[in-house]
């Protein structure tokens, strides 16, 4: 990894909580390896072997930026595949430069582990003139399933950072996992909606369900020991519509999305696949009730 280098943009459109529409773009930056080694995480690949030179990320920033077209999207999320508030990823030292560049946005989006929330995040909110998000990863609240996910994050110190960030004004967005390891297949979308319902109760304004993914290894390896069964693009569609259901499709409570990333990898038959990606999309955007839902599919069900 080229540690001047982001690894790349991607500009999209998300909705916001009561229904507001804004564009946002994502800047992946390169930095140092996140300590808390999840089972289910294959962004070490992603990451520096060392700590991240010290201005280096603004470095990343600037390029990633400079050739955006005008006008700016509203939102700016930084995504360094670690933690944001952890010094060896992030130096403080280049905080003001990286408020400095985040200036033109209303809105800025980091992501950290929970345990790594503190000064260090009211900093960054006192640089910032735009508003500023922490997304953070609750994964799961299966009972055993948190014990085996070598996240360390006790559902105690989760709810400390939320209340931390709702406390001092800054916004909650939550990841919640779909086909978490040693959660049983059958009650894998069930936990999933649970999981969501705990997110929002805790005061996540946003949260992204994302898919397990083979291809570190250790999937693989749960996998041969029956620990682990990848979810399928039909799972993923029942998850969201469930989770939306749950907390209101309207987004007055929360907006739940679907994550989408390498959603081509997914379990699904070719014949209901796009029909099912479709419908998901226009569920991240609230118009999902406009698609019908492909029906029972046995290949993907």
């Amino acid at each position: 990894m080229d540690p001047w280098k982001a690894h790349g943009t991607v500009l999209e459109t998300e909705r916001g909580p009561h229904g507001a529409f804004e564009r946002a773009i994502t800047v992946f930056l390169a930095g140092a390896e996140c300590p808390f080694t999840c089972s289910f995480c294959d962004l070490w690949r992603w990451t520096l072997d060392g700590p991240t030179p010290v201005g280096a990320i603004p470095v990343q920033l600037a390029r990633a930026l400079e050739p955006l077209a005008r006008p700016l999207p509203e939102r700016l999320k930084l995504y360094n595949a670690s933690n944001f508030f952890d010094a060896r990823a992030v130096p403080r030292e280049d905080l003001p430069r990286i408020a400095e560049l985040a200036r033109p946005f209303g809105a800025v989006t980091v992501e950290s582990h929970a345990s790594t929330i503190g000064p260090s995040t009211l900093e960054f909110k006192t640089l910032l003139s735009g508003r500023l998000e922490v997304a953070v990863g609750l994964e799961t609240i299966h009972p055993v399933a948190v014990e085996h996910l070598n996240k360390r994050l006790e559902l105690a110190r989760f709810d400390s950072a939320a209340e931390f960030l709702i406390t001092h004004d800054i916004d909650l967005r939550a990841f919640v996992l779909l086909g978490a390891p040693y959660v049983p297949v059958q009650e894998s979308i069930a936990w999933t909606v649970r999981t969501v319902e705990y997110a929002v109760a805790r005061g996540a304004k946003r949260v992204a369900i994302i898919p397990v993914r083979g291809g570190n290894g250790e999937m693989e390896r749960l996998q041969a020991l029956g620990a682990f069964v990848p979810p399928t693009l039909a799972q993923l569609e029942d998850a969201l519509e469930q989770c939306l259901a749950a907390v209101g499709p309207s987004g007055r409570r929360a907006v739940v999305t679907a994550d989408l990333w390498d959603v081509e990898r997914l379990p699904a038959c070719q014949a209901c696949r796009p029909q099912r990606i479709a419908r998901i999309r226009a569920m991240n955007l609230g118009t999902g009730s406009r698609l019908p839902a492909p029906g029972s599919c046995p290949a993907c069900a």
